[in-house]
């Protein structure tokens, strides 16, 4: 908690007659305050004289500022709107700044709070950090004393949010890889991805990934979102399956000070976290039934209630869902509801396996072999033509994870593993038992079946004609 002080002797009033109006458009302070050009401020004083001096202050830079005669106007308009910086008065009719501050706190009320007053004993300044106070600003005070609280505040809670959504995207996503942000591949699988991601990007409809583990649901994600008009704000992925189920209400939705046994503070939760940005929720066939009952409600309303809160917060979010699950079965059997099933797939993008992705593979693994050297500093093993005939016949039951621990298992050991790379380095053939000969023996047996129709082949593998092409031509057949 800081403390702003002003030397002037001139009283609040003419302190605050004498200030210059704020033209509308200027930011006349600097970009030292563009973090303002975002914020949400409403402002509680009993005198009509400092809510004008504040509104002319702050209205030209900020995105919305309101004002409350009283404390119970104010409590009205936090249960409407949601506000990133609170400055409020201390000495008020009927009640004080400071009992009212803590009232809000026990209620649900996250948003930074600055309190003004002309009496700078120090029983106040305590009874101000008790309650929950972020700046305490002494009048009289101009108005760069005041920006300059507001700053402080919005720069302290934006690096307090992206330190934590960092902190959880590290915990609850340990498998990283070094694509998360691109869509890689020039095959006509991943080209319609990409061509329909380009079109909801920018729309605020919600979006549900579908695909097998591995195929990229996250990356599509972070495309929707780069793509979106929310690109400068939060990016917040939530692993669904990765959260205990006792604690994913208070994870997602916040909670205040003496919700659970535990909580010894307020805090809020994911959802507020991501406000203005865009929430990924993976893996959502995995939340519990009665959280999902919770989704429906903030889906429909755009508002959550923090754990033990009696106040429901405004949120702004675009919605990204993933699975790998089929929900429409889930609904059937029970474990899935039906109303937020169908609230979820206004626009499904299903993700293709690896071994739909023609070419892509190749592309993949070249990447990974450069990236992954690099981290951990062993020279890249050359991809020759035996392995890249491997790559394309092989079948990726676990898509590009696989493929990136394929990569990495190979670094490790200096070359590709003998059951994956077709003929070995020493020239020897592979193990009568290996991956590469069991598939060379059941393509061949495919083949024969169909009287060498490499087309029916292809159809009855589900492989494309490429793929048997590529490896009738390594076995010489």
């Amino acid at each position: 908690m800081t403390f702003s002080t002003s030397r002037a002797s001139v009283a609040a009033s003419p302190a605050v007659g004498r200030e210059p109006a704020v033209k509308s458009g200027k930011t006349a302070a600097g970009p030292e305050f563009g973090a303002l050009a975002q914020a949400s401020i409403l402002i509680v004083d009993d005198e009509p004289g400092m809510r004008n001096f504040l509104v002319r202050t702050l209205g030209p830079r900020c995105k919305l500022v309101d004002e409350a005669a009283d404390t119970d106007q104010a409590s009205r308009k936090l249960d409407s709107n949601r506000y990133d910086v609170v400055i409020l008065d201390n000495i008020m009719p009927g009640k004080n700044g400071v009992d009212w501050l803590a009232e809000q706190r026990a209620v649900g009320f996250f948003a930074d709070a600055i309190l003004i007053t002309a009496y700078a004993d120090l029983d106040t300044a305590i009874q101000a950090l008790r309650a929950g106070a972020a700046d305490f600003v002494l009048k009289p005070f101009r108005s760069n004393q005041i920006l300059n609280a507001v700053a402080r505040c919005l720069d302290r809670v934006r690096l307090q949010r992206e330190n934590y959504v960092l902190r959880y995207a590290l915990r609850a996503s340990s498998d990283r890889t070094f694509l998360r942000d691109n869509l890689i591949g020039q095959s006509a699988a991943t080209l319609r991805v990409r061509e329909t991601i380009a079109r909801v990007a920018r729309l605020p409809t919600s979006v549900l990934l579908t695909g097998a583990s591995g195929t990229g649901k996250e990356v599509a994600a972070r495309s929707i979102h780069s793509l979106s008009d929310r690109a400068d704000k939060p990016f917040v992925p939530v692993n669904c399956a990765a959260i205990p189920p006792d604690m994913i209400e208070a994870e997602l939705f916040g909670h205040i000070k003496g919700a659970f046994t535990g909580a010894d503070s307020g805090r809020e939760g994911l959802f507020l976290y991501a406000h203005g940005g865009t929430l990924f929720l993976d893996e959502i066939g995995e939340l519990p039934l009665p959280m999902q009952s919770k989704l429906l409600r903030v889906l429909e309303d755009r508002r959550v209630r923090p754990v033990g809160s009696e106040r429901e917060v405004p949120v702004d979010l675009r919605f990204i869902f993933a699975t790998n699950a089929e929900l429409q079965k889930e609904v059937e059997n029970g474990r899935f509801r039906a109303d937020l099933f169908y609230r979820l797939n206004v626009m499904q993008i299903p993700l293709p396996l690896l071994k739909d992705r023609g070419d892509d593979v190749q592309e993949l693994a070249a990447i990974f072999m450069s990236k992954l050297s690099a981290q951990l500093g062993m020279p890249p093993v050359p991809i020759d033509a035996s392995v890249r005939a491997a790559l394309a016949s092989y079948d990726w039951p676990g898509n590009v994870r696989e493929l990136r621990n394929l990569i990495e298992r190979t670094l490790i050991l200096g070359a590709f593993p003998d059951d994956f790379a077709g003929p070995r380095n020493d020239g020897q053939s592979a193990p009568a038992d290996s991956l590469a000969e069991l598939e060379r023996r059941h393509i061949l047996g495919v083949l024969k079946e169909v009287n060498g129709n490499r087309e029916e082949a292809a159809r009855r593998l589900g492989v494309s004609r490429k793929t048997i092409d590529r490896k009738c031509a390594l076995w010489d057949v």
